[in-house]
């Protein structure tokens, strides 16, 4: 990676969407010695309206905190993806969930689907770990961080009672990013 690499995480309020930031930033500054910020914002509903997470990652010192040219988007919802998608960069990388985006935006972007919610409900086991599919596909689409990297961030990050089921929804998403990349 050379310069500043832009990621926004996002969909509805308790997506557990700021969580999958925090995580990669700590992937890229604690166990890939890169430099890294992470941001949130979301609507006054506690519960269901657009969130967003936003991780910059950067080999050198980073001067503004913000996105604005966008590298990678996660939309979990249509709403998100309508609302946040309006600076993702041409060639850049849209992981949408695709049981719920049914409108994709315009232009010229490295489009991937895949049902992210579902395939932590259904092959996983718990839909609540749908952020850590979701975490996995994004490490798996930009390579921004390493894998083990970021498994040892999730690890790091989740109870003990959960490691095992948070280790499975991690690989799970990188599994299928790579596949339905091709």
């Amino acid at each position: 990676m050379s310069g500043r690499y832009e990621l926004r995480f996002s969909g509805a309020g308790g997506q557990g969407l700021i969580l999958a930031g925090v995580i990669m930033a700590e992937a890229a500054s604690i166990y890939d010695g890169k430099q890294a910020v992470q941001s949130q914002s979301y609507g006054p509903e506690a519960r269901g309206g657009a969130s967003k997470s936003e991780v910059i990652i950067s080999d050198s010192s980073i001067d503004y905190p913000k996105a604005t040219v966008v590298d990678a988007l996660l939309a979990l919802t249509q709403e998100a993806c309508d609302k946040y998608s309006h600076d993702l960069k041409q060639g850049g990388v849209l992981l949408i969930d695709s049981d719920l985006v049914k409108r994709q935006p315009e232009g010229n972007f490295n489009v991937v689907a895949f049902p992210i919610i579902n395939t932590a409900k259904n092959e996983v086991g718990r839909e609540i770990v749908a952020n850590i599919v979701a975490l996995g596909a994004m490490v798996a689409l930009t390579g921004v961080v390493s894998r083990e990297g970021a498994e040892k961030a999730v690890l790091a990050r989740v109870p003990e009672a959960f490691l095992e089921l948070n280790k499975k929804a991690f690989n799970m998403g990188f599994e299928k990013a790579i596949a339905a990349r091709k």
